[in-house]
């Protein structure tokens, strides 16, 4: 309870300011065309359901209340026990060692996860897994997203590794995320558990006070047409980001249209 009322302590005092906004609505969707139920809803990371006992515990410190009511967790799609093998070209190769009894067929894992090639990773004896997801995070507002490992959820086993994070404005490059994964510990298997915490995103907004809420958005063929521009530039270009002012000019006035679903009922 003491945490809640520091909370909306924080969230009054960020909506003092004149012409400031407390709350920026930033939009999230799935763009794909099949086996979207697998992907779960971005949530708040929850807070611990027990309270502490005394009123100086690190539960009730407002920075920590601050920092962990700006965080979202996406949970994992998958169950997979992942191991990597080095070929003789010092290249990686991606092993389930679950084989015929994973709940994902190898095919489809295929189609999903990769290594980069050697020459592209940050360490010569630290293969880079990638994993691509489709998650695109997007606002109206000017917005900074952060994709960052779920540094709250303790794993046992730990993963092998590290979660290589990102930083991209979300307001004018909406990009599809990628689950990019550093392998450290080449012995180890890397274990990922479906509903388990997989990454988390921060949003920045202009106001560093506002806090963003997550609405579902929708496709709408605006939003695909924007969404194609930037598809497949990174094989284009060096740097990305250089193509941030194209972006501003040709972006539609409206990204986020919130999704409104009817409500069925059986009898």
């Amino acid at each position: 309870m003491i945490a809640n009322s520091l909370l909306a302590s924080l969230r009054r005092r960020s909506s003092s300011g004149a012409g400031k906004k407390n709350v920026v609505e930033v939009g999230w969707l799935l763009h794909t065309d099949q086996a979207s139920f697998v992907w779960q809803d971005p949530a708040p990371v929850p807070r611990a359901s027990t309270s502490p006992e005394h009123a100086k515990a690190v539960a009730y410190c407002p920075a920590v209340i601050d920092l962990e009511s700006r965080l979202y967790q996406v949970p994992c799609p998958f169950d997979l026990c992942l191991r990597v093998k080095i070929q003789d070209n010092g290249e990686a190769v991606l092993i389930d060692t679950r084989g015929d009894k994973s709940a994902v067929i190898a095919k489809t894992l295929g189609t999903l996860a990769s290594f980069s090639a050697r020459k592209q990773w940050r360490h010569s004896r630290r293969p880079l897994l990638q994993i691509r997801t489709p998650y695109i995070f997007l606002s109206d507002d000017p917005v900074y997203m952060s994709q960052l490992p779920p540094i709250l959820h303790y794993k046992d086993p730990p993963w092998p590794g590290l979660l290589v994070g990102g930083r991209i404005p979300i307001h004018i490059w909406p990009r599809l995320l990628t689950w990019a994964f550093e392998w450290y510990d080449l012995d180890k298997e890397l274990i990922l558990n479906r509903g388990e915490p997989w990454f988390y995103v921060r949003f920045e907004t202009a106001d560093p006070s506002s806090h963003a809420r997550l609405v579902e958005a929708e496709l709408t063929p605006e939003l695909k047409r924007y969404l194609a521009g930037m598809s497949g530039v990174v094989n284009l270009v060096n740097g990305t980001y250089s193509l941030f002012a194209t972006a501003r000019r040709r972006r539609p006035t409206k990204l986020l249209t919130k999704v409104t679903r009817e409500s069925i009922v059986t009898e």
